[in-house]
């Protein structure tokens, strides 16, 4: 019987493998930790809640974040939540929180305590409560470029655009995104959306 012998293969040594030290795997991770950090930082700011002008939907003492970078990459939409520096403001007083009515070119007019944007009456499921006619005085506004009016959700308690007038592009800081804080407020904040018709039904 004939037989084959063969011969076995060499072993190959393994590459030896260097682990890295623990002290420089978690400097590593902090120094990630920390541009993650500063990145976030960069592009959103938080802000709290004062005061009763946005109720029923939001409250004193919830913190949101705001993001400043989706105005970098596009403009203010009509429904949108913002914060901004009002005109005329102090040095030492707070940013604003308010809605987003009028766009760049609208007419804004309250008549009879509603609000109308180009001489259509805005559909406005948000507001807290009728608006009453010593607070809705009638007015009008036109913008020019760069121009968009603000107003609170809560109509009879907000200090707005119907005050201090419109809000240039350039004093607004950002749109709220979320709201986190306290834990059971948690969420993302809801925008009002006009995909067709943003107008209600002629009174």
């Amino acid at each position: 019987m004939e037989t084959v012998q063969t011969e076995a293969a060499p072993l190959l040594k393994r590459p030896a493998l260097r682990l890295r030290g623990f002290g420089r795997e978690f400097l590593e991770t902090i120094v990630l930790i920390g541009a993650i950090y500063a990145l976030v930082n960069l592009a959103t700011v938080r802000f709290i809640v004062e005061g009763p002008s946005m109720q029923p939907n939001f409250h004193t003492g919830q913190v949101l974040m705001v993001s400043r970078v989706n105005y970098l990459l596009g403009n203010p939409e009509r429904g949108q939540i913002v914060v901004f520096n009002p005109p005329n403001q102090p040095p030492d007083e707070p940013p604003y929180i308010k809605r987003v009515i009028g766009l760049p070119g609208d007419t804004i007019e309250i008549r009879d305590t509603l609000v109308y944007v180009n001489g259509q009456q805005l559909s406005e499921p948000y507001i807290n409560e009728p608006c009453l006619p010593t607070n809705c005085r009638d007015q009008e506004w036109t913008l020019g470029a760069n121009e968009y009016f603000m107003m609170g959700d809560n109509r009879n308690h907000s200090s707005d655009s119907r005050r201090f007038g419109v809000v240039s592009r350039d004093r607004i800081i950002g749109e709220a995104l979320v709201r986190y804080w306290p834990p059971s407020d948690w969420g993302i904040v809801s925008t009002i959306r006009y995909p067709d018709n943003p107008f209600a039904a002629a009174p």
